[in-house]
């Protein structure tokens, strides 16, 4: 929207908040799954799962594309290029959660942030790289079945 003000034209920028959602696994008979992200959450103290929903609302409410996480959120690259992460510090270790931003996914209602997974980690060292796999597993389950939580 632009509207006329004070010496010319100003645009006025409305965003719409994003929604977030969990990626849930496929059985192999095709039934519903675990929900790796949930299942990670739940291994965390209530503090650092408080801490990851309010960068998660936080990104949504942003939106994504122009959100400036300050180093809790973060565009992965190279073989995890597309992928998003939260990072919090809690319990002497390092968090991640990993996130895709989908644009236009069956069943999510508009853009959204989905989550599908978590890591942690020691302090200054980095993740295992079956840790990884796991996370681009998972993120190739979700672009196949487009499945999430509830």
């Amino acid at each position: 929207m632009c509207r006329l003000g004070g010496g010319g034209m100003q645009a006025e920028r409305r965003w719409e908040p994003w929604g977030i959602h969990f990626f849930q696994r496929t059985e192999p008979d095709g039934g519903p799954g675990r929900v790796p992200a949930m299942d990670f959450l739940d291994g965390l103290s209530t503090r650092t799962t408080a801490e990851v929903l309010a960068i998660l609302e936080a990104v949504a409410a942003g939106p994504p594309p122009s959100f400036s996480g300050g180093g809790m959120w973060e565009a992965m690259y190279g073989a995890m290029a597309g992928i998003y992460e939260v990072r919090v510090r809690g319990q002497r270790q390092n968090h991640r959660v990993f996130c895709l931003l989908v644009r236009d996914g069956k069943g999510l209602g508009g853009p959204s942030v989905v989550v599908i997974g978590g890591l942690s980690k020691p302090r200054r060292m980095p993740a295992m790289d079956r840790d990884y796999r796991t996370v681009a597993s998972d993120r190739e389950e979700y672009r196949r079945t487009g499945r999430v939580f509830g």
